[in-house]
């Protein structure tokens, strides 16, 4: 198999759907074009790359476990695991996008003000979603001030 190529399709397909939802109108067929053909296609490499993998279908992972640093690290020492796991990576931080954008057009926020958040969770996935989690909580309480869960029952 071509992980190098493997790589770039998926880097180039997350690229793609992150400047979507970036930059384009957030209509219903772009949020489910990102969604189905972004976050959806990503998982689904994901699944099959990884399944082959430990299946020994394809080369790459040879005494791969989840128990061990050592075992994790086997994973990593090759192509094949860096790519299954750099998809893994920009699928869920899509997906953490996609989350933060629809919550934030929710709770009235201005575009020019989730744009950065989002780049932040384009770049770092977990720092975007930590710096939006920081800034939506003011907007959740004025949102829904008797709930006992911040934010609960909107849509």
């Amino acid at each position: 198999m071509n992980w190098e190529w493997t790589f770039g399709a998926a880097n180039l397909l997350a690229l793609i759907c992150w400047a979507a939802l970036i930059l384009a109108p957030r209509g219903e067929i772009s949020r489910t074009l990102i969604f189905y053909g972004g976050v959806g296609l990503l998982c689904l490499g994901y699944a099959v790359l990884l399944l082959a993998l430990l299946t020994g279908a394809v080369e790459g992972a040879s005494g791969a476990d989840f128990t061990s640093i050592e075992g994790v690290r086997s994973i990593f020492a090759s192509d094949a695991g860096v790519t299954v796991g750099w998809i893994h990576y920009l699928a869920l931080d899509l997906f953490a996008g996609m989350w933060i954008a629809r919550d934030a057009d929710a709770k009235g926020f201005a575009r020019v003000w989730q744009a950065p958040v989002l780049v932040a969770t384009f770049l770092a996935g977990p720092l975007g979603l930590l710096i939006w989690l920081v800034i939506r909580e003011p907007a959740a309480r004025r949102a829904n001030p008797r709930s006992g869960i911040r934010g609960a029952g909107r849509r």
